[in-house]
Formats: structure tokens, C-alpha cells, sequence
């Protein structure tokens, strides 16, 4: 793995958020409860569309910035991060992102699709663990194909492997699956608990997926005031 600027803290708290709140306009606006989230937990957090579940994964992956409060993630501050430069970089290396639909680049390969997350968090290009994650997710024949050539399945399969191929120490991952059947749900859940257990990470699902509730017990249901 190529060299990382950010050092991994010793602190049982993976995620943390203080006073977070966000407004698309002074009309609407979300405030969200506290949370916290240790090294290996898991974390289901439920609600209906329009509470807010997406805005707080974007908050919490830094792809959004807070109107207010704040994020840390393995002890470091995202908006710190942020106005140093240094967030996209950090959370390349340290936040796997797992999106309701895949966002595959649709002109490269399955491999390449886990090369380009390997290049853009600054890590040196690991063949062999592309290979060996693909195997462990059922998709070793597929490294060479491309996305349109896959099934719905497969694709969100890929989509994990990418957002696990740097070995994150946080997995987010918004409505992994509400597009799937029975089946895919039940084998996606499966993959991304063994995953961050296999990887000591710490997992959080927003989802108003109810099929969830089995798989994961710490849940918390979202109701951001407004």
C-alpha cells in the first residue's frame, strides 16, 4: 500500500457527530441526533423517504458540508481535513461508500473500476488483492468484464469490492439494496457484514429497507427536525 499522510488513531470511536445540521434552504433544514459508532459495530439507521437518511450519509462521508456541527471520523475533524486540502484524499483511504445504485465507470472493467479507486485514494496498484477481494465476493471470473455485462447483482457485488479494495476503517453504504430481490438483499447484507468484519471495520446501513431489521440489531430510526 502506498504511504498515507493521515495517522490511524487508537480511539475506540470510529465515527462521531456533534450538532449536526443542514439546510438546502432556510425552509428546509435537517438537524440530526448525535451518534456514535465504534471500531467493528454495526449500525442500521432507518427512515422513510424525505427524513433525511441520504443528506446525513452525505454528511457523514463528507461528500456534503454541515451548515453547522461536525464530523470525525478515526479522530480526525472532516472539515479540518477539508479546509486543508486533504479530505478527498483522506477519505479515499479510509471511508468505503457503498451507493443505492452502483456508479460503475461503465468504459472500463470490473478490475479497473477497483484499479481507479486504488489511484485516486493515492494507493499503489494491488492486482493481487483486486483479484483475491473479487474471489471472496463470488466475482473471480468477472474481473475482466465489463459493467453492462453484468446483473443488477453482480454489479452492486462490484460496487462493495470497490468501496472495500483500500481496506477502509468506516463502510457507508445508502440503500445498498432497494433495488434487489429477496435473494440479492439477503446476499448483499451478508457481504458487507462479513466484509467489515473481516476488514475490523465499522459498518452503518442508512436504509428504509424493513427487510434489514433481521440482519443487524443496534438500529436507529432517523427523524431529522426540521
Amino acid at each position: 500500500a502506498g504511504n498515507s499522510q493521515f495517522a490511524i488513531r487508537n480511539s475506540k470511536k470510529m465515527l462521531v457527530t456533534t450538532e449536526l445540521e443542514f439546510g438546502y434552504t432556510a425552509e428546509r433544514r435537517f438537524r440530526f441526533a448525535p451518534l456514535e459508532l465504534g471500531r467493528g459495530e454495526r449500525l442500521l439507521l432507518l427512515g422513510e423517504s424525505g427524513c433525511g437518511k441520504t443528506t446525513l450519509m452525505h454528511l457523514l462521508a463528507g461528500l456534503r458540508t454541515p451548515t453547522s456541527g461536525e464530523v470525525s471520523i478515526d479522530g480526525e475533524k472532516l472539515g479540518d481535513l477539508a479546509q486543508r486540502g486533504r479530505l478527498d484524499e483522506f477519505r479515499g483511504q479510509h471511508v468505503g461508500i457503498v451507493f443505492q445504485q452502483s456508479h460503475l465507470l461503465r468504459a472500463l472493467t470490473v478490475a479497473e473500476n477497483l484499479r481507479s479507486a486504488q489511484f485516486f485514494a493515492k494507493k499503489e496498484q494491488d492486482d493481487a488483492a483486486i483479484e483475491k477481494l473479487l474471489g471472496d465476493l463470488g466475482l473471480g471470473d468477472k474481473s475482466g468484464r465489463y459493467p453492462y455485462e453484468l446483473s443488477i447483482g453482480e454489479q452492486q457485488r462490484v460496487a462493495i469490492a470497490r468501496a472495500l479494495i483500500n481496506r477502509p476503517s468506516l463502510i457507508l453504504a445508502d440503500e445498498p439494496t432497494s433495488s434487489l430481490d429477496d435473494r440479492n438483499c439477503r446476499e448483499v447484507v451478508r457481504l458487507l457484514i462479513e466484509q467489515s468484519e473481516a476488514h475490523g471495520a465499522a459498518l452503518a446501513i442508512i436504509t428504509h429497507d424493513g427487510r434489514l431489521k433481521s440482519e443487524i440489531s443496534r438500529q436507529i430510526q432517523v427523524s431529522a427536525t426540521s
